[in-house]
């Protein structure tokens, strides 16, 4: 028991945890990329990502995509949040509730579901069946963060906006808006990344008929290609570092704006 007598060592066993299923997979993530057919050290799986122009091709397709979902999820996400905000707190959780539900039904199942309402509906699976897909699985994770942000907004300013003579307008642009893009960088981060690396919502919705870059890799591994897809996973890795970099910059600048 003298083990856990000090409050930094109850934090021991989650160190542990992040050890074992965080810190160790990416260190075999790296060790692999950077193999080669023989064993040794080697960056012939970069240089195959590079000179292979599928992969490529799929991973800019699959940005493309990202974006795309990202940038409906903000236009859809915003307002319901702004609106959520400024309800009833009783009535907010209710409807926040109501966001929430369908996040605790599997990704597949509702996936299986979005399937069987275009089906019901005799639309054609493809491009508009997976942004659509996406769009809804990925939603809720734009809408809270924005949401939670602007709950726990500083009313004060607002209203002294509003003394100051600042228009509705103004006052959204100048106050709400700026201190609300840390929650909006919050959602672009968790839809953004999961966009790209997903593969089943691609695989049900296209028919298999369209493949993103997290089909790419699960393809690679479950082949045996473990080298190679270790390699496309440690790009992926790269791409959340600088995505998170970026991400921490923009909430230190909303942050500064906002106290402006």
């Amino acid at each position: 028991m003298k083990l856990f007598s000090r409050r930094r060592n109850l934090a021991l066993p989650y160190a542990i945890f992040l050890g074992i299923m965080v810190v160790v997979p990416m260190l075999l993530i790296i060790i692999y990329a950077f193999m080669g057919k023989g064993g040794g050290f080697s960056l012939e799986n970069f240089e195959r990502f590079i000179n292979q122009p599928e992969a490529a091709n799929t991973f800019i397709y699959s940005i493309g995509i990202a974006l795309i979902t990202t940038i409906i999820c903000i236009v859809l996400g915003y307002p319901a949040a702004y609106i959520l905000s400024r309800l009833n707190a009783s009535l907010a959780k209710v409807v926040v509730l109501l966001f929430i539900i369908p996040m605790w039904v599997n990704v597949l199942v509702r996936t299986l579901a979005t399937v069987a309402l275009f089906d019901f509906m005799s639309l054609p699976l493809g491009e508009g069946a997976l942004i659509f897909g996406m769009v809804y699985n990925f939603l809720p994770f734009m809408v809270y963060p924005i949401y939670n942000v602007l709950q726990k907004m500083d009313h004060s300013l607002i209203e002294a906006a509003e003394d100051l003579g600042a228009t509705p307008r103004q006052v959204f642009l100048r106050v709400v808006f700026p201190l609300s893009t840390p929650g909006i960088v919050s959602g672009i981060m968790m839809v953004f990344m999961p966009t790209i690396s997903t593969f089943a919502i691609a695989e049900l919705l296209t028919m298999n008929n369209i493949k993103l870059f997290g089909t790419t890799i699960q393809e690679n591994i479950n082949n045996g290609m473990w080298e190679y897809g270790a390699a496309l996973s440690f790009i992926m890795l790269i791409i959340i570092g600088i995505t998170s970099l970026f991400t921490d910059s923009s909430d230190e600048n909303a942050a500064n704006e906002g106290l402006l």
